[in-house]
């Protein structure tokens, strides 16, 4: 099975998205490291509309017209990933919950390290909002596309971070 990708220009920078005939696969970073996200072989497809929506939905979202997705995903990970992926859905535009908190949701709370490795591994950043997870003294911790990045989403969103975030 091929995925279909197309590369577009963002304010945090030039984004990889990927698509299958389901959904949106992935968001990837500029050297993204090949094994955040395994996928299978890409091919360009500037016209994919699943692609398209994504891109029109991220625009809408730089732009501040859009605080939620509705683009559909196709995300592969393991079910415990899954659990965490979707409970990242669950956190409100411009708020953050802490990797803890989330092992709570998820019925885990003794997990929040592993929580922790499955938000990093989210192949579809922004769109899933792994950049509202942080730790649990409210500091900025591991985001794909940097720290820099992380920051600047939280402050489009007006969330409220601590002096030493």
């Amino acid at each position: 099975m091929t995925y279909a990708y197309k590369t577009v220009l963002l304010p945090v920078g030039n984004l990889k998205l990927v698509a299958s005939e389901a959904g949106l696969a992935a968001v990837l970073w500029p050297g993204d490291d090949s094994k955040r996200v395994r996928l299978p072989a890409l091919a360009p497809n500037a016209a994919h509309p699943v692609l398209l929506d994504a891109e029109r939905q991220l625009r809408d979202y730089f732009a501040g017209r859009r605080r939620t997705f509705t683009v559909p995903l196709d995300m592969a990970g393991t079910p415990f990933q899954q659990a965490v992926w979707q409970a990242l859905l669950t956190i409100p535009y411009g708020e953050t919950r802490s990797y803890s908190e989330l092992a709570r949701q998820i019925g885990r709370p003794e997990a929040s390290r592993a929580v922790g490795a499955a938000n990093g591994r989210n192949p579809v950043s922004i769109i899933v909002p792994c950049h509202r997870a942080i730790g649990a003294d409210g500091s900025l911790t591991g985001f794909a596309g940097g720290l820099d990045v992380k920051r600047y989403l939280l402050n489009l969103e007006g969330a409220q971070l601590p002096a030493a975030a």
